[in-house]
């Protein structure tokens, strides 16, 4: 039997209010917790996404707007629309120089049919209630042929390494929560949302069953944290 959902992703308000809280120092963490190699993994991703050059993209539970400036820097002629479901952290997007934010919920995106050339998801994943349904309708707003590009935390295949992996996530996590907010709860939130994930593979499957094809899973830190790339088919 699974382990059940916490409780911050069976109530998007908890969510967001988590997240509020976090917002301020949500780059610093993103960075500690990959060893600060989570900007170049999203370059990677963005590399492989393949873009033309007056592409529009959807950077997804955007946290302060990395995909967007990303692909902006890069693509000067393209337009990046941000969303997330926390107004704290489109602020602060806005705040960096990214223009267009909506405030949205990836189980309910206000987006029409084919709208994007590419979806950009930092982080995010875990956070979503139905894994599947929301990559159903990740999918469903992607053009034919356009990309989706992932980087989030997974369960490790191996379970040695996955004990391991869960418990040094929630020392870390308690540790920078009490330090940075007085809440160990803040950032333990993540081993015990990867509790109920899934691996990275598992992923590729779900991505292929949702509409996507030509899946590229790469892998770091013996699959704790993977980025994937999907062409929509």
């Amino acid at each position: 039997m699974p382990p059940p959902l916490p409780p911050e992703k069976q109530d998007s308000s908890l969510m967001r209010e988590m997240f509020s809280v976090i917002a301020p120092r949500y780059d610093f963490i993103t960075r500690v917790f990959s060893y600060g190699m989570d900007m170049r993994w999203k370059r990677q991703g963005v590399e492989l996404a393949a873009l033309p050059k007056d592409a529009l993209i959807l950077d997804l539970a955007c946290g302060t707007g990395d995909f967007s400036q990303l692909v902006s820097g890069k693509l000067p002629a393209a337009r990046a629309v941000a969303a997330d479901l926390t107004h704290g952290m489109l602020r602060l997007a806005a705040a960096r120089g990214v223009r267009d934010t909506v405030c949205a919920d990836a189980m309910r995106l206000p987006f029409q049919d084919g709208t994007f050339d590419a979806v950009f998801i930092g982080y995010g994943l875990r956070n979503f209630p139905d894994l599947d349904r929301a990559a159903r309708e990740i999918a469903r707003v992607t053009r034919p042929g356009g990309a989706f590009v992932s980087l989030d935390f997974f369960l490790p295949r191996n379970a040695v390494w996955r004990k391991l992996y869960l418990s040094y996530l929630t020392v870390q996590g308690a540790c920078w929560g009490l330090l940075l907010h007085g809440k160990p709860r803040i950032y333990t939130y993540i081993p015990d949302s990867l509790r109920s994930f899934v691996s990275m593979d598992d992923f590729s499957a779900r991505l292929v069953k949702a509409g996507y094809g030509k899946i590229d899973a790469r892998g770091f830190l013996a699959g704790g944290i993977a980025l994937h790339h999907a062409t929509r088919r």
